[in-house]
């Protein structure tokens, strides 16, 4: 269970339900009054070797920015939903390209304005739309704190129409299981073959605890997604996810396997990434890989063409072999 060693509190917080609750949570904790939370002085004069324990804060604040960013992969729209940043530390992670404004964990205590734009929104549509409000953090261990994803699931579940998905790579799922849903919640977990989790995906659940949790979700009527996400193209990367394609097979539910869709991600990095991990975690594996990747971008690196061909054939090739039933939505 995460414990704060600080929390920076914007002004105003203690205005809205969730605010008192969590000011009455940690009230043993030392606070730092500050006015904006996107703007934190202190955080940014840290040094990248400081990472680690920055992330030991929290900080609390008001989501003012509220737009819907269209998507076209599982969901129409991007939603700006209760959190940003996490407190576990995926080597990879796009928050960490400005670790110092948005790497560490913020929670934004006006819930009721985000979901109720959520819901106008649903409701003017001809269709049934489908909100992402998981890209900027990871509301599974948000939940942990907050209860956010209780509170979310139980006020949109009678809603008229939409959808909402984020993904996940925790395990904290069991308050979950009991609750009405009506099918309107699509869970979607993360997964990496065990050496990646261990030496990049820090902070995490393990493999085998998230197939327990996504199993234990199906069975409580969530639909379900699966990210094979980043592909990471390490040595012997083909031996490495060949393994978890086989893993996943043998130890998913039966109802997993009949209904779950997969969406297969290969790693984005940064020059920003590898300055910071250089630094903080001096021991880890390097990620950058200069035979294997080109410029994306100002600071951005993608894999070359030709891998990202190679690696898309493979995962075709042996995902048909395993789950020949199950969709693929895209491979990016």
């Amino acid at each position: 269970m995460f414990r704060p060693k600080a929390l920076y509190c914007e002004n105003g917080i203690e205005n809205y339900e969730l605010g008192r609750e969590l000011l009455e949570k940690y009230q043993d904790v030392p606070k730092i009054q500050i006015d904006n939370h996107n703007n934190i002085e202190e955080m940014r004069k840290k040094q990248n070797s400081e990472f680690p324990d920055m992330k030991r804060n929290l900080i609390i604040g008001i989501r003012k920015t509220h737009k819907f960013v269209e998507n076209h992969k599982t969901s129409d729209y991007l939603v700006p939903y209760t959190s940003s940043g996490c407190t576990a530390m995926c080597m990879y992670c796009y928050l960490v390209c400005n670790y110092n404004k948005c790497a560490y964990l913020r929670l934004f205590v006006n819930r009721e304005q985000m979901l109720e734009k959520i819901i106008k929104t649903a409701n003017k549509s001809e269709r049934d739309l489908v909100f992402e409000i998981g890209s900027n953090s990871d509301l599974i261990l948000e939940n942990t704190i907050t209860k956010n994803l209780i509170w979310t699931i139980e006020n949109f579940a009678n809603t008229q129409k939409g959808k909402l998905t984020f993904p996940t790579k925790f395990e904290m799922i069991d308050d979950l299981l009991n609750i009405r849903h009506n099918k309107k919640i699509i869970i979607r977990m993360s997964v990496n073959p065990e050496e990646i989790i261990n030496k990049v995906e820090f902070g995490t659940s393990r493999l085998k605890q998230r197939i327990q949790a996504i199993n234990k979700l199906a069975d409580a009527d969530y639909p379900i997604g699966i990210l094979i996400a980043p592909v990471i193209f390490v040595e012997n990367w083909k031996s490495l996810y060949l393994e978890l394609i086989k893993y996943l097979y043998e130890n998913l539910s039966e109802k997993v396997k009949k209904e779950a869709f997969f969406e297969i991600i290969f790693m984005t990095y940064s020059f920003v990434h590898n300055a910071i991990n250089t630094e903080a975690f001096p021991n880890a594996i390097k990620l950058y890989d200069k035979d294997l990747m080109t410029g994306r971008g100002k600071g951005k690196y993608m894999y070359k063409e030709f891998i990202r061909k190679e690696g898309e054939m493979f995962f075709r090739e042996n995902m048909n072999k395993f789950f020949k039933n199950n969709s693929i939505m895209y491979i990016v």
